[in-house]
């Protein structure tokens, strides 16, 4: 897959910039020690990261794209390119909808794509989001989609084709803070559920957890609130890329806001 499949978010995104209610755009750095779940190997490995969040008429748009790059050559991670792309179109917004639950702020019909570089890998992800009403919390959502694969596949030099699955993530955002100190707890949980490659072989249903606790270190410095975080971001991966493979990763977290 060509590096330009990457970035058709960030191009849709800038062409509806205009129209956007508010938006949030990071940098952010994790470096942490991975394991290659194909061979065992552990490698120290930095991931750099573009995310995008805006909100406009019809709805909401969320993109990352990462960079990673680890201290061990074996063809995985080297430099390699990962991106995820999710469009919602709200009910709310569009039909004025309004749920009979207190608890549910808001029903979005969703559609997402995830593209991954050197393995060829193309997902569509149609579905649907529900946000929550949780008290404290500035977001909680749950997402429930398809998991249909579009990949390219052996032949053409990449990873097994695979059949198609679905997708259940769970994300939020919870700020608080300790004397003069403002912190913020985000992050997510994503289960895909188990499908088989070209092969005929099982590729396992994977839980992923990436909570993250960041401290507002632009803050402690007098800079604007919510710019520069600091924090530590914690990766547990239940059957990593469908293998036996579970990992459990602390990482050092930076998030820069501009």
């Amino acid at each position: 897959m060509k590096l330009n499949s990457l970035l058709l978010p960030t191009l849709f995104l800038a062409s509806s910039a205009t129209a956007a209610d508010w938006s949030n755009t990071q940098l952010h750095l994790n470096h942490g020690e991975f394991k290659n779940p194909f061979s065992q190997a552990q490698a120290n490995s930095t991931v750099y990261s573009l995310q995008h969040a805006s909100g406009y008429q019809y709805g909401d748009n969320f993109f990352f794209i990462d960079y990673s790059k680890d201290d061990f050559r074996d063809g995985y991670q080297d430099g390699d390119f990962y991106g995820e792309w999710y469009s919602s179109f709200s009910l709310a917004k569009i039909m004025d909808y309004q749920s009979q639950f207190e608890s549910i702020s808001d029903i979005s019909l969703t559609l997402g794509v995830n593209a991954a570089g050197d393995a060829k890998v193309m997902k569509y992800l149609p579905g649907f989001k529900v946000n929550w009403n949780v008290p404290g919390f500035n977001f909680f959502s749950s997402t429930f989609t398809l998991y249909q694969d579009d990949s390219q596949g052996i032949a053409k030099g990449g990873a097994p084709k695979e059949t198609n699955s679905w997708m259940l993530d769970l994300a939020w955002g919870y700020p608080f803070a300790i004397g003069q100190q403002r912190f913020y707890l985000t992050g997510h949980v994503e289960y895909i559920a188990e499908r088989e490659n070209e092969f005929g072989d099982t590729v396992n249903g994977w839980l992923l957890a990436q909570p993250i606790l960041q401290w507002d270190l632009g803050h402690a410095l007098s800079m604007p609130v919510n710019q520069l975080m600091l924090g530590i971001e914690w990766q547990y991966w239940h059957n990593k890329l469908g293998t036996d493979t579970t990992e459990s990763v602390p990482q050092l977290h930076l998030a820069w806001t501009f």
